[in-house]
This record gives C-alpha cells, structure tokens and sequence, in this order.
C-alpha cells in the first residue's frame, strides 16, 4: 500500500525528472551539456544509448522512469516508487451542447404596477453641460466681486 505522503513526494518527483529531463535535452541540442551537473551527463549518456536500441519515445520514458527513481530516492520516498503515470483518459462521447438562446428576464414592476426598463435609469449628466455650469458659476463669481 502506498502512503499519501508517498504518492505526494511520487508525483513531485515525476514533475521534476520530467521537466528536468527536457532542459538537459534542450540544453544538450544547443551544445550546452558541458555546463550540466555530473549527474544530469550520465542520463544523457544512457538516454544515447538508449536511443541505439529502442525508439525516441520509448528511450525517453526509460530515461524520465530512471530520473524519476533517483529523485524519489533523494526526496525521501519510501521503498520502491510507485507509478504515476498519468492514465488514458476515455473519449468523450459527446461534449457538445446546442446554442441556446437565454430566457428574457422578466421586468420588474413598480409600486404603481408599471413595469420599470432599464432606461428609466439616472443617466450622468454629460461632461459639457458640467462644464458649462462650472464657467457659469465662475463669471458669476468673477462679476460679483467686481
């Protein structure tokens, strides 16, 4: 049986050795694996020969399957690592939903037994008539100091 606590660190370590994986690959494409630890060149290594015997898929994964082992080992998983892979996921039959068009909203009513649209809303009152207000204002002002 597999603790949770196990699986946790399971997955974690899956993560990594993934995404690990494809930045040595990445970096080893771009003559970069002299600058990778010691470590990371020994499963490129093994990936190469790997690649002599099986096809590319199936190389990685052998590869990802030997990253996944050391990281669980290191981060302190317990026993052998279980499989996380993640499972075929089954295909939909049929997702799709037919367009439909949203039932109208009924309108509310008021006391008077009206009903209210959404126009009878106050509107803001428009920036030039403000405008014009504030200059009435100020040559008011103006002219009633004078």
């Amino acid at each position: 049986m597999v603790k949770a606590a196990d699986m946790l660190i399971a997955r974690r370590a899956d993560t990594r050795a993934r995404a690990d994986f494809a930045t040595w690959k990445m970096m080893a494409k771009l003559n970069g694996a002299s600058a990778l630890p010691p470590e990371a060149q020994e499963f490129l290594v093994s990936y190469k020969n790997l690649l002599a015997q099986l096809n590319e898929g199936e190389a990685t994964e052998a590869t990802i399957g030997a990253i996944y082992k050391a990281y669980y080992a290191e981060m302190g998983g317990a026993g052998t690592p279980p499989d996380v892979r993640p499972r075929a996921a089954e295909p939909a039959a049929d997702n799709v939903t037919a367009f439909r068009r949203p039932e109208p909203k009924p309108k509310k009513v008021n006391f008077f037994g009206a009903a209210t649209a959404g126009a009878t809303q106050k509107r803001p009152l428009p920036v030039a008539l403000i405008f014009a207000c504030l200059v009435v204002v100020y040559v008011g002002i103006r002219l009633y100091w004078r």
